[in-house]
């Protein structure tokens, strides 16, 4: 358990009355200071990782909060120093502040500082604000519920944020050879030039012009763009659909639908798919860890998820 997590399990108040000594004793202590957590974005509104996260908070039995905040750009430090200030134990990053953030933190994690961006930080007891990127991650552990990254040949199309995080924490989970997708040259060629200097693997770049067709002996293809992401839910990415082969594992971050138009073409060729809720949960639940040093409950989340999404 990370200290700064242990040291939060023993405030955390846990099953109402109780509370967890960081010995893991429990005692009768009650404690009405709450554990504060959030995330900082703006558009805020359409953000559902609330859901998701307070889930996972009753289902540990913990007193803690989760806050959607909607955060312009202009004032990302100030809420970083209201964080700390209100002793919050961390908060999550999305769109447009996971890379500005950087300017406002006291060190990054490893693999954070490879992707150059940070979608979770941690507040330690000291006050110090680490930063850690999460996606990856979230993506390789949901990755390895249907195979193993390791000497995989992959294509990733797009060079954003997202895409940054797969392929940095897949090279680094040993994926042999990965190739980025994007019709921007300079970016996607600055996100080949990470993983070739960076990291183990092989990268190449190949510019997006028209339909791209998936190369004879990809692995894994993931779609690391926002493309069919609701509302726009009969969108599918300009791949041409016929070069799925059932072989292939086709993967897509977009979280809602979790279901979408490509997962349903790549399952109709025989393909194995993997939605975004995997990834989306999964990054959650090692923030949780980060912040308390305790294990989520993803089938928890999920299904939070996946009921609000049914809404």
């Amino acid at each position: 358990m990370h200290d700064a997590g242990r040291e939060l399990a023993g405030r955390l108040r846990v099953g109402g009355t109780r509370q967890l000594a960081p010995s893991g004793t429990v005692t009768p202590t009650r404690t009405y200071l709450s554990m504060l957590t959030g995330s900082f974005s703006s558009p805020a509104a359409g953000n559902p990782t609330g859901v998701m996260m307070e889930a996972a908070y009753r289902a540990l039995a913990l007193d803690a909060r989760y806050l959607n905040c909607e955060v312009a750009p202009e004032h990302l430090g100030d809420a970083v120093k209201g964080a700390r200030a209100m002793g919050w134990a961390g908060f999550n990053l999305s769109i447009p502040h996971k890379v500005a953030v950087l300017d406002h933190l006291d060190r990054l994690a490893a693999s954070a500082a490879i992707i150059g961006a940070v979608n979770c930080v941690l507040i330690t007891s000291e006050g110090e604000l680490v930063g850690e990127n999460t996606d990856g991650q979230g993506f390789v552990t949901a990755l390895r519920g249907v195979a193993n990254p390791a000497g995989a040949a992959m294509v990733i199309l797009g060079a954003g944020g997202a895409a940054r995080a797969i392929a940095v924490e897949t090279a680094m989970a040993g994926a042999s050879s990965i190739t980025i997708v994007n019709r921007d040259r300079a970016r996607g060629q600055a996100l080949v030039d990470v993983l070739v200097h960076q990291t183990p693997a092989e990268a190449t770049l190949v510019l997006w012009e028209g339909a791209y067709g998936v190369a004879v002996g990809t692995d894994i293809l993931v779609n690391a763009t926002p493309v069919g992401l609701s509302p726009d839910v009969a969108a599918t990415p300009d791949v041409d659909l016929a070069s799925l082969m059932p072989e292939m594992i086709v993967a897509d971050v977009v979280p809602n639908p979790p279901q979408t138009a490509l997962l349903g073409t790549a399952r109709e060729r025989g393909c194995t798919t993997l939605d975004g809720l995997g990834m989306l949960v999964y990054q959650g639940a090692i923030g949780i860890h980060l912040w308390t040093g305790l294990n989520a409950n993803t089938e928890v989340m999920r299904d939070a998820l996946e009921r609000q999404f049914r809404v």
